[in-house]
């Protein structure tokens, strides 16, 4: 033990970090940059290519800043992960999706803990990473890595610690933003502890690893819960006639016990859809029903629907019926400003806009094409700004910040807006959520 710490305490000790996608590899230029020798490990071919060519792949992290830690030799990426077995840190970073059935798919932690334990060496720390339920890291990946005979607590170091990345950021990334450690053992939790303070200005270390594991679930499931509450709000100030933005800025004015979330067309992006079923199913396997969970999930899950239905209403205000109008949709990344279209509502409001028999096209700069499923890929229209009046209605699903909504709502028909981006402007053509 007091080998490793010596070796991160003088930025000696060698970081592998299984996945470079938007959480290996912000993480691993946090290492490089205090000095560590980071591999990132990867099954993408193109990823590795890019990464050793000092080409970001990920906008958060600039291309210069990483060019300037792979010609330093800080920073590598491969597809061997022999190289496993000469790292004295290996931090997985894999995605965990959900099945169909809403089940979690742990099949990435599982395939990394395997090639993991194939190179486990005494001294090592291990630490997970992915999102996942209470109790994967002591009843999956324990078991897994002791098989070759080693001990997690004696012979190598386990711990979980919860990613917190925010794509498009601009205030908080790896550095600034508190890590949450939790290991097996009390020693375990120390080593990660000193591994991660050695880059990130807070540590905030918890009892055990299942502590970790809910602390992530816990964070995205009170967001969820908070946005399924906002989006009733938003169809009970529909049905009473009154603006739900107005409600919920009045609100926001009292300066102790709120704290304003916002409606939408619904939730979207790589965590907040998936955690809270993460924690629901864990629940459930306990006989305990998650209701919070599951009514949030159901309104959250509704809100493209409701959208739609809505702007058959706003049309219908001009005599148009939606399955013979044209549609401009707005945005089909999941958030502003950034190029993820992960489980965004757009690629559903596009999709149930097609079943009424719309046309619908949509612009995004981020974007540049959106796979509708069974083959179909429709691709963002580059000059749709310039032919706003050819639309009926313009629909505002994901609000750019590079996009002028004032010329939007002077030019187009009707604009429905589903994210206040026309806050503040007044006509007779705009309708909000």
């Amino acid at each position: 033990m007091d080998k490793i710490k010596e070796l991160i305490k003088t930025r000696k000790a060698k970081i592998g970090i299984v996945g470079m996608g938007y959480v290996g590899l912000p993480l691993a230029m946090e290492f490089s940059k205090s000095g560590f020798a980071v591999t990132g490990f990867e099954v993408d071919a193109q990823k590795v290519r890019d990464l050793n060519a000092g080409q970001s792949y990920i906008p958060d992290v600039p291309t210069a800043e990483m060019a300037a830690m792979v010609n330093k030799g800080l920073l590598s990426a491969t597809l061997d992960f022999t190289g496993l077995k000469k790292q004295d840190a290996v931090i997985i970073c894999v995605p965990t999706p959900l099945r169909k059935s809403k089940d979690p798919d742990v099949s990435y932690i599982v395939a990394s803990v395997q090639e993991t334990r194939k190179y486990l060496k005494r001294g090592q720390i291990i630490i997970l990473e992915s999102t996942t339920y209470p109790g994967t890291t002591k009843e999956l990946v324990k078991p897994m890595l002791e098989t070759g005979g080693l001990k997690a607590g004696r012979d190598f170091y386990l711990a979980f610690s919860p990613e917190r990345v925010d794509p498009g950021n601009k205030k908080y990334g790896v550095k600034n933003t508190p890590k949450v450690v939790g290991g097996l053992t009390p020693a375990c939790t120390e080593l990660a502890g000193l591994l991660y303070g050695a880059v990130i200005d807070r540590v905030l270390e918890v009892s055990n690893t299942e502590t970790a594991e809910l602390v992530k679930l816990l964070e995205n499931t009170f967001r969820a819960v908070n946005i399924g509450m906002m989006n009733e709000m938003a169809l009970m100030c529909n049905k009473l006639g009154l603006d739900v933005w107005e409600v919920i800025g009045a609100a926001a004015s009292k300066p102790f016990g709120f704290m304003p979330f916002f409606p939408g067309p619904g939730i979207g992006g790589h965590c907040i859809p998936l955690d809270p079923h993460y924690l629901g199913w864990k629940m459930k396997t306990l006989n305990f029903e998650p209701r919070f969970i599951e009514l949030a999930g159901a309104i959250n899950s509704s809100m493209p629907d409701h959208v739609v239905a809505r702007l058959g209403e706003i049309l219908n205000t001009r005599g148009k019926a939606l399955s013979r109008s044209k549609i401009l949709m707005i945005g089909m990344a999941y958030k502003p400003d950034i190029a993820d279209p992960r489980e965004s509502p757009a690629r559903d409001v596009l999709i149930l806009l097609e079943k009424t028999g719309a046309k619908a096209d949509y612009y995004d700069p981020y974007v540049a094409e959106t796979d509708l499923g069974e083959g179909e890929v429709r691709r963002s229209s580059k000059d749709a700004l310039k032919k706003i009046k050819n639309y009926d209605c313009v629909m505002i699903v994901t609000p750019h910040s590079c996009i002028d909504y004032v010329k939007i709502a002077k030019t187009a028909r009707l604009v429905f807006d589903t994210r206040n981006a026309t806050k503040g402007l007044k006509g007779k053509n705009i309708f909000r959520l």
